[in-house]
């Protein structure tokens, strides 16, 4: 369990607060709107309506004691900015923060953040592959251009066993589990694949995609 400092309780900032409560991490809000405190509070430990951009208001939070602080703002990027640049002097292990384009995450890896996501943007590349062809079930993206895809199984890999296809060497990919109904994560150069199943395939994106003629 983790204790987590979440600034920002919009729509993105809550979703986070509620997945971090269902892990059963401890959370800290802090909004400046107290209508969006109070839809978030189901999910949080604690929380105050206050300026995340001034420091001797986030002094009194204690922010060295959090494992991870998550800067949520989406709809200022100036007070995001300057919050990520408060943490980090107050002296805050980890900051990850919010971002909407490559500028945005240039100042902010420059001024304290640890990290920088892109809600908006990640979401729109898993739509655009997930959806993008009818062999697809689930999408993971990965660093350096690997993926992990939930892929049907080809008609032409029907009763062959993984040893026998030797995916490894010949595709440059690695298949981590089969599901049938429920997903079998001890794969063995024995397990056989048959059509009409789901495989867990991990390799460079490009690879996989012109592989299975995504």
């Amino acid at each position: 369990m983790k204790n987590v400092l979440v600034v920002g309780a919009g729509r993105f900032g809550r979703y986070t607060c509620q997945k971090l409560h269902d892990m059963g991490h401890q959370v800290m809000l802090i909004e400046k709107d107290e209508d969006r405190i109070n839809k978030a509070l189901p999910y949080v430990t604690n929380a105050q309506i206050g300026d995340s951009t001034d420091p001797e208001f986030m002094r009194g939070l204690g922010v060295r004691d959090y494992d991870l602080c998550i800067v949520a703002i989406g709809d200022d990027f100036l007070s995001s900015l300057e919050t990520t640049s408060v943490l980090e002097d107050l002296g805050a292990k980890k900051i990850v923060s919010r971002a909407t384009s490559g500028n945005q995450e240039k100042f902010l890896l420059r001024n304290g953040a640890s990290a920088v996501v892109y809600p908006e943007r990640q979401l729109g590349s898993w739509t655009a592959i997930r959806f993008s062809s009818e062999n697809i079930s689930n999408y993971i993206e990965l660093m350096d251009g690997y993926s992990i895809f939930e892929l049907a199984i080809p008609y032409k890999w029907n009763n062959k066993k993984i040893g026998e296809l030797d995916v490894r060497n010949h595709y440059d990919i690695n298949i981590l589990g089969v599901k049938n109904g429920k997903m079998d994560m001890r794969i063995t150069p024995e397990t056989e694949l048959h059509f009409g199943e789901t495989m867990l395939v991990l390799g460079k994106t490009d690879s996989i995609q012109k592989l299975f003629y995504l």
